[in-house]
């Protein structure tokens, strides 16, 4: 098995430790009922998905960070090559934003995990 990738396991709801096991429990960030349940541990490995008590608080900040990159974006986008139709920018950014909220909350909190969990060792040693 290779090494896990952490910007593999973020994108593809994957434990940042081991690569295998699911994140959150469903695989849709639009599932109503359940967007926002997460395993407490990585059914494959094992790892800890909620070291400590309220330890998600700084995925809010990486979650900000999603939205300021997105807007930039998009606003470029509208700039360079929708320039006549400007006013529409701020019609359509916000419920694309409500539309993206469940994504950029499950990346938040899979990115703010990765940062502190390390992929475990390759088991092929060269």
């Amino acid at each position: 098995m290779a090494k896990p990738n952490k910007i593999y396991s973020v994108l593809f709801n994957k434990c940042p430790q081991c690569g295998e096991g699911d994140f959150f429990i469903t695989k849709s960030a639009y599932n109503l009922r359940n967007f926002d349940k997460m395993n407490r541990r990585c059914p494959s490995c094992g790892a800890d998905f909620v070291p400590e008590p309220g330890f998600y608080q700084g995925a809010l900040y990486i979650s900000y960070a999603f939205y300021v990159a997105f807007m930039v974006i998009y606003f470029l986008i509208f700039v360079n090559f929708f320039k006549q139709y400007l006013d529409y920018f701020l019609v359509s950014i916000i419920p694309i934003l409500v539309v993206l909220t469940p994504l950029f909350y499950r990346m938040a909190r899979r990115t703010w995990l990765a940062l502190f969990i390390k992929p475990a060792a390759s088991e092929e040693r060269v």
